[in-house]
């Protein structure tokens, strides 16, 4: 079949990431002689330097990690809501949703501990080895894409107005980043230098990275993000409001590891983050197909699939989170599934139908079933985790602004490396976008908003609960063959993230022999899709009842069919539709793969 690029193959090692800086920047980490943490680790912070309106540092990162010969685990580098964050609060504030921007929705900044407990633990290069590339991209400038300069003019009132320290970092003498021309943020590269400058002498390598968590708890780091929390901003609310971040929340929150949550398919396990991320989603999704799949791409094969989605969706809205206890074996057991299965008729549902696992009843908060067609500023071309301010003039204050061709200008970030050893990992670093809060003055990058995501409603698993994660839509992906790990992978995109994995896995597991190895670069180019069926998680918060969303790649007697059946089909652009990384490796001849997605421009694979 035709491919846009080839699937990447090698012995060495490889990397996948959304932008090629960051894919080369841990290349030449391997090429130095570091396994794959120390690699992704360095890709990770040029990241946030060259993707800022993508994920910054105090954003989070969900990690899967795949050691060689060891066991597969989960990096949770999702901050908790801090300790002021209680729904009386909010409620008391006149809020009825937790704000999409400002610092009313920032968690405890999750992605930094995150990165330094996976060097720690997993690495062998020192800090100062895996900071120089971003430290060399912020202080002496990069390229920008587009986007980064699209993103800023869409906020440029705001920056100017209101976010004024935004604006001396995005609004050099007023013009924002241009491609073409360097950009550069001195401010994040000094806060990386003082820090390595601060830890420089606790002594060996472990020991620095120790100091260095500190630093970012309770020293100059934790005071800044503390500071900036308690002064004053203007949100989606329309209204200015300060955060509920404290140094307490800061010094006692730490990054930690846990198992996943698993499912095994004809051969395959998928491991995910557990139900406070959005990643059993896609196990619920495997567990509901029947033991016969229609032809892959046909009209009962996307009908199937997007049926599928809003029930596993629907469970995710009613049992999902960090707040109660999720029955998650019952969620994904043979039993429950067959009955649910049966759900799935021959015309599109638009109902959001959560299941009784175990005979308990589910409960959905009074908001899930707004119609998001009712919000200004949603769209169904919208792809993946939405730019969440505008300027003060737009009709809604801090909705999305929206693009000529209908979609928002947001998504987010993933990284896949494997190494010569084996060793595997796959992250979905989000958040602190440059549109979600102030930038920090003194440090060069602004806290996340991460907690839009929980509800202002007691008694749901994802109430904003203090001390508890709110559920998050990251959701990166290791795949084991005969319980090894052979596959890595992930994509940008909200609650598009576990519909996109799954079809490319799906591709991926359905012809899984194809020139010698896993055919990678062909499953992320088969045309994609998703529907917005079910509550989306970034404020507005609304649903799309019906709605498909489609490549227009998408074969005219697809789209007929699929609108005979009753689905709401939006034919959006020929390459719209998923963000996907993803780098494998073949346990029987060490022939390691990777491919990375040609949609967005900017997503490189690298490797030899």
């Amino acid at each position: 079949m035709f491919t846009t690029r080839p699937t990447l193959q090698g012995t060495f090692g490889m990397v996948s990431s959304t932008h090629w800086l960051a894919s080369q920047s841990a290349m030449a980490v391997l090429e130095d002689g570091g396994n794959a943490y120390d690699a992704a680790v360095a890709g990770a912070f040029v990241l946030h330097v060259v993707e800022p309106h993508l994920n910054g540092p105090a954003g989070e990162v969900p990690i899967l990690l795949a050691p060689a010969g060891g066991e597969v685990r989960v990096l949770c580098g999702q901050g908790v809501a801090p300790g002021g964050a209680t729904v009386a609060h909010y409620r008391g504030l006149g809020l009825e949703l937790v704000p999409g921007t400002g610092p009313l929705a920032a968690a405890v900044p999750g992605a930094f501990d995150a990165w330094m407990l996976l060097l720690r633990d997993h690495g062998t290069k020192s800090l100062a080895d895996v900071l120089e590339y971003a430290i060399g991209y912020a202080e002496h400038g990069h390229a920008p894409v587009e986007n980064v300069g699209a993103t800023v003019e869409t906020v440029r009132e705001l920056f100017e107005t209101e976010w004024t320290s935004s604006a001396d970092v995005y609004l050099p003498g007023g013009r924002a980043p241009r491609t073409g021309e360097l950009f550069r943020n001195p401010a994040l590269a000094a806060t990386w230098k003082r820090l390595l400058d601060e830890v420089a002498g606790a002594g060996d390598r472990e020991a620095q990275i120790e100091a260095a968590r500190e630093v970012w708890r309770t020293g100059f780091v934790a005071e800044a993000l503390v500071r900036q929390a308690q002064r004053p901003a203007l949100d989606t609310s329309g209204e200015h409001h300060t955060g509920t971040l404290t140094a307490a929340d800061l010094a006692g929150w730490s990054a930690s590891y846990e198992a996943p949550a698993t499912y095994d398919w004809n051969g395959w396990t998928v491991c995910k983050a557990g139900p406070w991320s959005q990643g059993p989603a896609f196990l619920q999704q495997l567990a509901l197909l029947p033991p016969e799949l229609p032809e892959h791409g046909s009209a009962d094969y996307v009908h199937l699939l997007v049926e599928g989605c809003k029930l596993a969706m629907a469970d995710r809205e009613a049992w999902y989170g960090d707040a109660a206890d999720v029955p998650l074996d019952a969620l994904l057991s043979n039993d429950y599934n067959a009955a649910r299965r049966t759900l799935v008729g021959d015309k599109a549902s638009y109902e959001l139908r959560p299941g009784s696992p175990g005979g308990r009843p589910p409960r959905l908060c009074a908001h899930a079933r707004v119609v998001a067609d009712d919000q200004p500023g949603f769209s169904p071309l919208g792809v993946g985790e939405p730019t969440v301010a505008r300027s003060p003039a737009a009709p809604v204050p801090g909705e999305p602004d929206m693009t000529a061709d209908g979609g928002t200008r947001g998504d987010t970030c993933h990284l896949d490396v494997v190494d010569r050893w084996g060793n595997m990992i796959a992250a979905t670093p989000s958040g602190g976008w440059l549109q979600s809060n102030p930038v920090v003055p003194e440090l060069g990058f602004p806290l996340g908003t991460r907690l839009q995501m929980a509800w202002l409603e007691e008694g749901l698993p994802n109430t904003l609960t203090p001390g508890r994660r709110p559920r998050t839509t990251l959701t990166p992906s290791i795949a084991l063959r005969d319980g090894v790990p052979v596959m890595a992978f992930g994509t940008p995109g909200g609650d598009q993230q576990d519909q996109w994995q799954l079809h490319f896995f799906l591709a991926v597991a359905q012809r899984a022999q194809v020139r010698g190895g896993l055919d990678l670069q062909g499953a992320i180019d088969a045309p994609n899709w998703h529907n917005d069926g079910f509550p989306g998680s970034f404020f507005p918060r609304g649903m799309r009842p019906g709605s498909v969303t489609v490549e227009s790649r998408t074969g005219a007697a697809v789209i007929e069919e699929l609108r005979r059946r009753g689905h709401d089909v939006t034919v959006g652009d020929p390459w719209s539709e998923g963000r996907l990384c993803a780098v494998a490796r073949d346990p029987g001849t060490g022939i390691l793969s990777a491919a990375a997605n040609p949609r967005g421009m900017q997503g490189y694979a690298v490797g030899r």
